[in-house]
């Protein structure tokens, strides 16, 4: 039972590994080729798709979400962790867009202008 638990933790880090790296490469050849190939709508899908099998991935190999006694609660917290992680990047991205709105010209010129040390 033991070699199981660690086979299947093993196996939970080489997907998760892969899976990053998968990512990292498709972004880096994206940039490479200056932002043609991949389009970039591709890269949003291809992107959040590799999350979102991250995400089942750390589900199901340490959180042992598909191993419960009681599929109820499995529901239960599939449901909870995908309302968490919507909250998250919803948020984010409402914050985000909210205060680029709210930014001028001109403050975004001081704020570049304090980053680079006054220069």
């Amino acid at each position: 039972m033991k070699d199981i638990k660690y086979r299947n933790y093993l196996i939970g880090f080489s997907l998760s590994l892969v899976l990053t790296m998968a990512a990292y490469l498709l972004t880096q050849h994206h940039l490479d080729t200056g932002h043609t190939y991949p389009s970039d709508n591709a890269m949003r899908y291809l992107l959040i798709g590799l999350a979102l099998v991250q995400l089942m991935v750390q589900l199901y190999f340490f959180l042992h979400l598909g191993r419960e006694q009681k599929p109820r609660w499995r529901s239960m917290t599939a449901v909870f962790a995908v309302t968490i992680v919507l909250i998250l990047v919803i948020g984010s991205i409402w914050i985000m867009d909210n205060l680029n709105y709210r930014m001028t010209p001109q403050q975004i010129n001081n704020y570049l202008k304090d980053q680079d040390g006054g220069i």
